[in-house]
């Protein structure tokens, strides 16, 4: 979704549950940290800001995106109503970058898939930092808050 042309962290809550007993696992990369701190900063304000209760919000961290798929599988043992798995692979000159960007995007997809519990991607896939930086609290908004967004909507699917 191009944040652009729509604020899709507006978001009426009146058209959605009681917030307060859902419990969300978020599990974010220590990966390019200083860009995943934003992205579950901007996740964990937009849940509490909308009615979350901050005790049912469990984080766990992994070293890298591509551990992002047996975190979201481990948090999905732990009766949450929805994972959001946070991550940020920027291109480098090798391979790597697309051989991550796959392996993590069709984990996450088989997760949702296979499981019972909703896993929302909010992994960035970026070919320079400055686009990372923008889409984590910057010009393009956060999509933590985005991911945040959705995660209440698939919890409400449930």
């Amino acid at each position: 979704m191009n944040s652009k042309e729509k604020d899709s962290t507006k978001f009426d809550v009146k058209n959605y549950p009681n917030l307060e007993n859902y419990k969300f696992g978020i599990v974010v990369s220590e990966w390019n940290i200083d860009i995943t701190t934003n992205l579950l900063k901007g996740a964990e304000d937009k849940l509490i800001e909308l009615g979350v209760n901050r005790k049912n919000i469990i984080i766990s961290r992994v070293p890298g995106s591509f551990e992002l798929v047996y975190g979201s599988k481990e948090l999905s043992k732990k009766n949450l109503d929805v994972v959001i798995a946070i991550g940020c692979v920027i291109k480098g000159e090798t391979d790597h970058y697309d051989f991550i960007c796959s392996s993590v995007s069709n984990g996450l997809m088989q997760l949702n898939i296979s499981g019972s519990t909703p896993v929302i991607f909010c992994v960035l896939t970026d070919h320079k930092k400055s686009q990372s930086i923008a889409r984590s609290g910057g010009e393009h908004g956060n999509k933590g808050a985005e991911a945040a967004i959705a995660a209440i909507k698939m919890a409400s699917l449930k």
